[in-house]
Order: structure tokens, then sequence, then C-alpha cells
């Protein structure tokens, strides 16, 4: 008779056999932070999350360094928003502003990646640009993350995160980053980015404005060979690592980019995910600890090389 509980009769003996492993390194904590703030503000839909302000981000940056985690997302949050988002490639916007601050904290502690993308600084909430009729027009829109993916190099970002999913966009911003001197700025792609019912918190962390929804131009979330073109084709553009969002919904996409990518590939665990854990355990109806942990191992093991999670930081405190 075969015997595999054998392995399973101790909790040493369990953690000398786990074949799935998380570490501090192979976690990324998504950090928001809001104009014209002086202190952190509570977001209501995703409990222990906060928007910063510059100052309480220094100390985020800090914690993350000293906890030894990968790096940080940032996501920027304006006072005003315009049409094109012009605050995306203003060098005093705040995300810009917010890079400089989160570079200079960090050293190099841990890898400041910033969020390119339209959907925080325009006034309709869409991921690019609207054409006369109010379709997101997907070339102009690569004009705008052309000129954002310089801005941010700019101000130091060290991982571009394109997560606008227009078609061309890893193209689009490589070519304007190499034109204007930065080689070395590695991109993620944003490569298979469902329109997911799980982002819904997210919209309250960024005070989206949107109006409709995203569904032309984010994946449909039935479709999992489209997310493999998606994923060749940021590829072929030069893209230095791929992401697979929302992450627990999509394991098989993600399985799907771990088996055919040379490059990293990322998942993200949204803030829908983060939400309904939070929720789940504040009702008692789940072991809070316990679900954490499943649910990030369960992204690792289906061929994350690294997660973006906002438990990254308490995860990491838990390792020690």
């Amino acid at each position: 008779m075969d015997r595999p509980r054998r392995l399973r009769q101790s909790p040493a003996m369990r953690r000398l056999v786990a074949e799935t492993r998380l570490h501090p390194a192979d976690l990324i904590l998504p950090l928001f932070v809001r104009e014209g703030t002086t202190e952190a503000i509570p977001i209501s839909s995703m409990p222990g999350v906060v928007q910063h302000s510059l100052d309480s981000l220094r100390g985020a940056i800090a914690e993350a360094a000293s906890l030894g985690l990968g790096g940080v997302m940032l996501f920027g949050i304006p006072e005003h928003k315009d049409a094109i988002g012009s605050g995306a490639t203003d060098p005093d916007g705040i995300l810009n502003m917010a890079t400089r601050v989160a570079v200079a904290e960090a050293g190099d502690a841990l890898v400041v990646q910033t969020d390119l993308c339209l959907d925080e600084f325009t006034d309709h909430g869409h991921c690019g640009v609207l054409d006369a009729n109010g379709r997101v027009d997907n070339d102009a829109s690569l004009l705008r993350y052309r000129d954002m993916g310089v801005a941010q190099a700019s101000a130091g970002s060290q991982l571009l995160g394109l997560s606008g999913m227009m078609d061309g966009q890893v193209a689009a911003v490589r070519d304007a980053l190499d034109g204007s001197g930065f080689t070395d700025t590695p991109l993620l792609g944003y490569s298979a980015k469902y329109a997911s019912a799980f982002y819904g918190p997210f919209r309250e962390a960024v005070q989206s404005s949107l109006v409709g929804d995203r569904r032309t131009y984010q994946q449909d979330p039935a479709n999992r060979r489209e997310g493999t073109r998606e994923l060749l084709i940021d590829i072929e553009e030069g893209a230095d690592i791929l992401m697979v969002k929302p992450a627990m919904s999509y394991l098989d996409v993600l399985a799907d980019a771990a088996a055919l990518s040379p490059v990293p590939v990322w998942a993200y665990q949204v803030s829908g995910e983060y939400a309904m854990i939070e929720a789940a355990a504040a009702n008692g109806w789940i072991d809070r600890t316990r679900a954490i942990e499943e649910s990030v191992v369960s992204i690792k093991r289906a061929g994350a090389d690294a997660v973006l999670t906002y438990f990254a930081a308490e995860l990491a405190r838990s390792f020690r």
C-alpha cells in the first residue's frame, strides 16, 4: 500500500517536503498615494489599506524595505482630472512626486514600480483617451502612454507596469523609453488582464470616476486561449515581465503563462480578492491567517514568480 501520509505527520515534516514556498522577496505591495492629504486615509472597502500622504508613504516604504519585500507598486490619486489625464505626465503630478519620494526612501532595498495607466487621472475614468464618439481610442492612448512612460522613468521608476490593455502598448512605451535614453528601464506587461468584478474596491481606493465598463479593452473572463495570445504578443513586443490579473479566478491562465513564458510571470491578488477574505474573516466564517497564506500559496503554486498582494507586509512579518 502507498502511504503518502508518512510525509504529513508533523509540522516539521510538512515544512520539509513543501513543494511551494513563500518568501518576502516574492511579494510586491501595492500602495495608493493621494494628492492634497497630510495623513493616511483608510479605504472602507479594503480594511487595513489606506490612501497615503507623501509623508506616510515614506513610512510604508521603509517598512516594506525592512521586511525584505521584493517591491512596491505605486498608484497616484490626483486632486484634479481631465479628459486626457494631464496629471499622469506632469513631472509634479502626484504619482511622479510619490515615485521620487519612494525611490529616495527605498534606496537599493526594493524595486519601486509605477502603474502606467490613465484611469486614475481621467475625468471619465477610462484607461485611455476617448474619441469623438466616446469610445476609447487605442492609438491616441498609446501616445499618452509613451509620454507617461518617459515621465515615470524620469521620476526614477524602476519598473513600469503597463496596465491599460491597449493593443501595442508594450512596443509603444519601449520605443519611447529607448528614444529618450531609458534603455535600461524594464516593462511589466499586464498581458492577461480581465474585465473582472473583483476590481470593485480598487475603484474606491483610486476614487475612480468611471462610467460604464472596460469590456472593450480588458479581456472577457470566458476566454483562456485569448490570454495566451495576449501574453505571446507582449513577449514579442519586448515585455521584460508578464502579468496575469486577477489571480485567483484565473489560475488556469496563470499556469498557461508560466508554462510558455521565457520571462518572469507575476500575478495580482486584486482588491476584491483581498476584501472577500477580510469580510469573511470579520464575520467569523473563515480562519483569516490560514486563508491569507493559502490564497497566496495557490497563486505561487500555479506558477507566479512573484505576487502583488495587499497582504504582502503582513505575510512577510509572519515569516520571521
